[in-house]
């Protein structure tokens, strides 16, 4: 390598921004797309860990109250028609069933367990759909982001090789500058879809606990309610 092209090579700024600058409007358009999805990613990722945490706490301590002893149908009154978290929700939609199928004489109409277990998953699932939404954004972005982040490498090095045949030159200071521009938007992809899948994995496995609760305790209830309808 001789002297001036060294001296070319080592007057290029390589720094991030001044490699974003130098990059062509696709490649542009392809890091901030993956740039506002690590963001976006981001967002999901804090929200949904506080969400599970305010589940997991207000789960235990519903079931402290639900196993104290007290009577259900004074738990209920209490909770009234505004429960705050998901098993008052499941345990209100269970117990404002369980109180409509009752006539006016005492009894029971007939079909009642099913029609209790059936507003319970009612509130389950929608429980499910509060948890999971979000999620999906991120398993997309994990599988799409290091492939949105190749191609603006493939446009950078193309044009970077189209450069280099319009100046009749294949010094470092001619190529060094577009590989580095192009591997870029590799690296913004990468950075954006591995915390994606991570939390992804992360956040899918806690949701699956959350529900699992969720269920365990409507067949708890459930059992409880089918006691007293063989009573």
């Amino acid at each position: 390598m001789n002297t001036d092209t060294l001296a070319m090579a080592q007057e290029i700024d390589f720094s991030l921004l001044a490699l974003f600058a130098r990059a062509t409007l696709t490649v542009k358009i392809v890091m901030i797309g993956l740039i506002i999805m690590s963001f976006w990613s981001w967002s999901i990722i804090i929200r949904k860990h506080l969400l599970f945490r305010h589940a997991r706490g207000e789960s235990t301590e519903f079931d402290t109250a639900f196993w104290s002893g007290e009577p259900l149908d004074e738990l209920f009154d209490k909770i009234g028609g505004s429960p705050r978290g998901a098993s008052e929700k499941i345990f209100s939609a269970g117990m404002l069933e369980w109180r409509r199928s009752h006539r006016d004489d005492g009894r029971l109409i007939a079909g009642a367990q099913a029609r209790i277990d059936r507003a319970m998953d009612v509130a389950i699932s929608r429980e499910v759909e509060a948890l999971n939404s979000g999620l999906s954004f991120l398993a997309t972005t994990g599988s799409t982001a290091p492939f949105i982040g190749l191609f603006g490498t493939v446009w950078g090095i193309k044009h970077s090789f189209e450069q280099i045949a319009i100046s009749q030159n294949t010094s470092l200071a001619v190529v060094a500058p577009g590989i580095a521009e192009a591997l870029l938007a590799t690296g913004i992809g990468l950075i954006a879809a591995i915390p994606a899948v991570v939390f992804y994995n992360k956040l899918n496995s806690d949701s699956e606990k959350i529900v699992g609760g969720y269920e365990a305790f409507a067949d708890e209830f459930s059992t409880i309610l089918s006691r007293q309808l063989d009573a």
